[in-house]
């Protein structure tokens, strides 16, 4: 998910690509988007962004006509009305959902699931894309950011860090640090990625309590006070949790690329040799009550949730299409270990069943779990005695044996006759 360097980068690219550039004409929407129309239409009009935390607002400001305008005659003045609202400028608030990012690209190479279009003046023309294929992002016209979203933990650090140390009584702060850190709230910006390198850095256990942590901060931010804070920074060897909430985004800013990208781009190399816990091999995963997935190593923490076992989460390699699969060479082991043809597999499903003059053959396993569901012991043993004796070489010893068995099938029952009559 696109988190606070993600925004911050996505405002600076609209900033240098669209600086300076006219557009022009009616906002477009996809078909298939289920956010609201934006009602703006101008012929000339500039774009700028900025973000804070986990938004970004996109500013639309009108260029005013060249020389007089031209009095509105009777017949357009509904039309002029119309477009009032398109002489100021308009505010649009963007969150990112899981996939959303800005591309300018020219018309004719329009992304797939360009959702929002804001298309240039000249020729050859171009379009700013707000690109979303999974479509979880939103916006809403609007000139204010999110009344419950806190400072920006990059771009008003001592305000964020107020907010924090301040209401520390707030019941967000009785779950895990890793739960807390989420809160945009008070984390505005903090996303899956930056809770888990924040963490790792300080060798914080993800489910310890998140008051017990920052508690110890607040003494400490009293006696240095806002005039003596920029000197006990620079006493501290090691800066705390608050203020890495601040720096790390600011590492992931300056890396140069696009930070984290779920569509990964060719820039998405350089994220993966920046993080140290977020998807490294080896690391333990565990997930919160939110069910979002935690990265660390070592003890998770007093309030890890019951019953979810650490496990090291492996790099998943994709496999060479031009090298066999571990599934295909399974399959091939386990077919060279039966070796049976297609004739003899139908065969052992019918065992008991007479094929001619011959019983039709049947693998060991088979035949156990065939004998485990016959009701009798006498028909288990004669079936058993069947399997073990040797095919009749003809029928005529067929015959024989048959007579047999009816002969002693008789002499039992005339010799238990008498008994039942005495017993009467």
């Amino acid at each position: 998910m696109p988190e606070g360097p993600e925004l911050f980068l996505n405002s600076r690219y609209i900033n240098e690509e669209c600086g300076g550039l006219i557009f022009s004409g009616k906002v477009e929407k996809s078909e298939v988007s289920k956010n609201p129309e934006v009602p703006f239409e101008s012929d000339r009009y500039l774009i700028s962004a900025m973000s804070r935390g986990k938004e970004l607002k996109l500013t639309l400001t009108p260029l005013k006509q060249e020389g007089p305008a031209p009095a509105p005659s009777k017949r357009r003045v509904s039309a002029a009305q119309g477009k009032q609202a398109a002489r100021e400028p308009m505010d649009l608030i963007f969150r990112f959902g899981m996939s959303g990012n800005f591309k300018f690209v020219p018309v004719s190479e329009m992304p797939k699931h360009a959702h929002l279009r804001f298309y240039t003046r000249g020729s050859p023309p171009r379009a700013l894309c707000f690109v979303d294929f999974r479509r979880f992002g939103r916006w809403e016209v609007s000139s204010s950011w999110q009344v419950d979203r806190g400072p920006c933990v990059m771009l008003e650090y001592e305000k964020f860090r107020e907010n924090v140390l301040r209401n520390l009584s707030d019941k967000a702060f009785n779950k895990p640090i890793c739960e807390a850190l989420l809160n945009q709230k008070f984390f505005n910006g903090v996303g899956n990625y930056l809770r888990a390198e924040i963490l790792y850095r300080l060798k914080i256990p993800p489910f310890e309590k998140a008051r017990t942590i920052l508690e110890d901060l607040k003494p400490q931010e009293q006696a240095s006070g806002p005039t003596s804070r920029k000197k006990v920074k620079l006493k501290r060897e090691t800066p705390d949790l608050l203020e890495l909430c601040h720096l790390v985004p600011m590492e992931v800013v300056n890396l140069g690329g696009k930070g984290y990208d779920p569509v990964r781009t060719s820039d998405y190399s350089i994220f993966l040799e920046w993080a140290q816990c977020y998807f490294v091999p080896g690391m333990q995963t565990l997930r919160d009550a939110n069910g979002r997935t935690i990265w660390f190593q070592g003890n998770p923490g007093p309030m890890a949730p019951k019953g979810g076992k650490p496990r090291k989460r492996q790099l998943q390699v994709k496999p060479n299409p031009d090298t066999p699969s571990s599934k295909v060479t399974k399959l091939e082991t386990s077919s060279s270990v039966t070796s049976i043809p297609r004739k003899d597999v139908v065969g052992t499903r019918k065992s008991g069943r007479k094929k001619g003059n011959r019983i039709a053959p049947q693998t060991e396993d088979h035949t156990m779990a065939k004998e485990a569901k016959l009701p009798n012991t006498r028909t288990r043993r004669k079936v058993s005695a069947l399997q073990q004796s040797p095919a009749p070489d003809s029928v005529a010893e067929s015959q024989k044996r048959r007579a047999s068995t009816r002969k002693t099938r008789d002499t039992a029952a005339v010799s238990t006759r008498p008994r039942q009559v005495k017993a009467q």
